[in-house]
């Protein structure tokens, strides 16, 4: 899970103070988230030696113990001679050798996201509850950034900084905003697959570097790994371990996708997200009459839509309704941005340009290898009249946002088809997996969740958390929630059944 404004929402992207998590793992929708049998298998290559040559960490990777290193993996594990790539891996090595398990393989979030300083990102002092000593012990904990990402042969699509400020949640306000965003779509598309690195596409994708990941493991010389992963991370790390059953040690799983990653449904779902989420800052806002919002949930709520509607008309540049609306999504993953974005919401009620913390603008790398692999990963409908339809029924039902979850994006003009068939997550496997989920996650909802824990049947436990916010370990401070996972990490032990973690006052 990682960290400026949420991926997702494609926003503004500011740089505050708070929850880390949002360069980690909400770095995902960036941009102010068949069966087992039918999947290929690769092609027999050799083992990589594991002979990693460990070294300083690119210079913008700024945590001491951390040290580095590159593997060369196939591009195209069908073609395990052909073309090689470039792996990043980081390691922030236990430093108890006599309590020493393995290593803990992690990954952030994205897709999109780099996650070779996110070991580091886990020890933060600053975090509600870094990763404890026990779990630094028993581990060397890994990180990486996913192949087409950061240091690990990246991938590009040339797109503008004016295209990258539509941001991923476009909202049309009808069906003639989803024919202009079309048009962006049809563009992004074509600029993808022109790039000069064009070729490597159609093989970032979630089993690919589920794929890397094994490679990752055979470098190290472990027979299994355990796994932290967060966001688009569950997804990645549930592939993983379908595709490896039997490589995988201890499986922890934060704030999840559905069962079927980063597709059409998982978009629909930031609708939900939101509508599920609000209602934490409407209060906190109500509570706050210095705003000026409100004085009950319900008159916040009413701003909500008065605010957007008149932006929609009469934009304080460059905020306009969708760009607002937006805005308002991405600080909702974390209770630390509420005062920023009441504040914000107070200076765009006077018709004044929120000043907020230095913005850091989303990359073309991010954009790229996001759209390599949920354009790869699934299929998407190519009918602009089918996003029409979509957006007209979810902005009645889900009126926050709705519109602009389901507005037409790239996928829908990628030159290519998925490569492979989608990977089935299913119950077959070792009972190794447990679930963390905040009951209200504006990105991964807890509906969708609940899909993927009955995907897994017996393999998982589930722990659903009662807070607002995307993550639950390290970057919330729900008791119940963190040592759940610690204990499992270092212990095995997990919940006999699902489980619940009451909310605690702070």
């Amino acid at each position: 899970m990682k960290n400026s404004v949420h991926p997702s929402s494609g926003a503004v992207r500011c740089r505050r103070k708070g929850n880390p998590m949002r360069k980690a793992v909400l770095v995902a929708f960036a941009a102010i988230t068949a069966a087992l049998a039918v999947v290929p298998a690769a092609a027999a290559a050799p083992a990589p030696s594991n002979d990693l040559k460990w070294g300083p960490c690119p210079a913008e990777v700024k945590y001491p113990d951390l040290e580095c290193a590159t593997l060369r993996v196939p591009l195209n594990y069908q073609d395990p001679n052909g073309r090689k790539i470039d792996l990043a891996i980081s390691r922030l090595a236990s430093k108890n050798p006599d309590k020493r398990r393995g290593v803990l393989l992690t990954n952030p979030g994205g897709p999109g996201g780099a996650g070779l300083d996110y070991p580091g990102v886990l020890t933060r002092s600053e975090l509600p509850m870094p990763l404890p000593q026990s779990v630094r012990d028993e581990y060397d904990v890994i990180g990486f950034d996913p192949r087409g990402v950061g240091h690990s042969s990246p991938v590009t699509c040339d797109l503008t900084p004016e295209q990258r400020a539509i941001g991923n949640l476009p909202y049309a306000k009808d069906s003639a905003d989803v024919v202009k965003q079309a048009e962006v779509a049809k563009a992004e598309a074509k600029q993808c697959a022109s790039s000069k690195t064009g070729w490597m596409l159609p093989y970032v994708t979630t089993a690919n570097t589920a794929r890397d990941m094994d490679r990752i493991r055979q470098a190290l010389g472990e027979s299994t790994v355990s796994y932290l992963g967060a966001s688009y991370g569950t997804y990645l790390g549930a592939v993983y371990t379908t595709m490896f059953p039997q490589r995988t040690d201890r499986v922890v799983l934060d704030s999840n996708l559905g069962p079927g990653g980063y597709d059409i449904d998982a978009m629909r779902g930031f609708a939900r997200g939101m509508e599920d989420r609000f209602p934490d800052f409407a209060k906190f806002a109500a509570a706050s009459p210095k705003y000026g919002l409100g004085t009950t949930p319900a008159q916040v709520t009413a701003k909500f839509h008065d605010l957007a509607a008149r932006l929609d008309k009469a934009p304080v540049a460059p905020f306009d309704g969708s760009l607002f609306r937006s805005l308002t999504f991405s600080f909702l993953y974390g209770d630390e941005g509420f005062g920023a974005l009441a504040g914000a919401w107070q200076s765009l009620d006077k018709g004044e340009v929120p000043k907020l913390e230095g913005q850091a603008p989303t990359t073309d790398n991010l954009w790229a290898a996001r759209f390599s692999v949920i354009c790869g990963d699934s299929s998407w409908p190519r009918s602009v009249r089918s996003y029409q339809t979509d957006v007209a029924v979810n902005r009645v039902r889900y009126p926050m946002i709705g519109a602009g979850a389901a507005n037409i994006a790239a996928c829908a003009y990628w030159p290519s088809a998925p490569v492979e068939p989608k990977v089935r997550i299913t119950d077959r496997g070792p009972s190794n997996v447990l679930m963390v989920q905040n009951l209200r996650d504006p990105g991964t909802p807890w509906a969708n969740a609940v899909k993927l824990r009955g995907a897994f049947g017996d393999r998982a436990r589930m722990v659903t958390v009662d807070q607002g916010g995307h993550g639950v370990y390290v970057f919330a401070k729900n008791k119940c929630g963190n040592n759940t996972v610690t204990d499992f990490l270092v212990t095995g032990k997990r919940p006999a059944h699902d489980t619940f973690c009451a909310a605690e006052t702070r």
